[in-house]
């Protein structure tokens, strides 16, 4: 397991790649990497993803208790990431974010193309809706458990999205993966443009024998 302070880097690199790229904005939005079997460092409620001190990182135990009791207080959708981590133990890296384009998918019908290239066929291979509910319930942390071990990309209707994987880079990466094919799908839309996707057999064949990345393990 990567030491403590690494850990605390990577969240402050990733944060301010999100906010330098258009993958936050003000302060919504929340990350966090694993530090144990039973405990995660995640951002602090109300933090700015781009500029996280290290106060604004806490470490916590899955039911929320920060290993500091004079830590800062975690974010309230600490349930979500819980249920991730919980269900996935090869999970890493939780990113909890509100894209434009890939919150107007979250909001909308819009359909998110994974056969267009490489990036989209391995990093958007399944992607789940997940009904609204309330940010930071109890109630919203069960939904995201229960498609938790179907999708590595999970769009919270009427909210934003969850991306996690195996570290933070390859978290990051989902979610820029995600947000391009979004962006590229409403131009398209709005541009009268036919998309030409990739037949399914192609797609299936990628994964299994390119070798670009090992092929995913998902629960039926």
């Amino acid at each position: 397991m990567t030491d403590v302070r690494t850990i605390r880097r990577q969240l402050q690199d990733v944060g301010r790649y999100m906010m330098q790229f258009g993958l936050a904005w003000g302060n919504a939005g929340n990350i966090s990497a694993r530090t144990g079997p039973n405990s995660c460092m995640i951002s602090a409620s109300g933090t700015y993803l781009g500029e996280l001190a290290e106060e604004d990182l806490v470490e916590c135990r899955f039911d929320g208790q920060p290993e500091d009791p004079g830590a800062k207080k975690p974010s309230k959708e600490m349930p979500m990431h819980r249920a991730i981590y919980e269900s996935r133990p090869e999970i890493g890296a939780v990113l909890h974010a509100s894209p434009f384009y890939s919150t107007l998918a979250a909001c909308s019908g819009l359909d998110i193309p994974s056969s267009l290239f490489v990036e989209t066929m391995y990093y958007l291979e399944r992607v789940e809706r997940v009904p609204y509910r309330h940010p930071g319930s109890v109630e919203l942390g069960e939904v995201v458990r229960e498609k938790a071990k179907r999708a590595n990309v999970l769009l919270l209707e009427n909210h934003g999205v969850l991306v996690y994987d195996t570290t933070l880079q390859e978290a990051r990466m989902a979610l820029q993966t995600l947000e391009m094919a979004c962006r590229m799908a409403v131009t398209a839309q709005a541009g009268g443009i036919g998309m030409n996707p990739l037949p399914e057999a192609a797609v299936q064949h990628f994964l299994s024998h390119s070798g670009y990345k090992p092929r995913r393990r998902w629960e039926e």
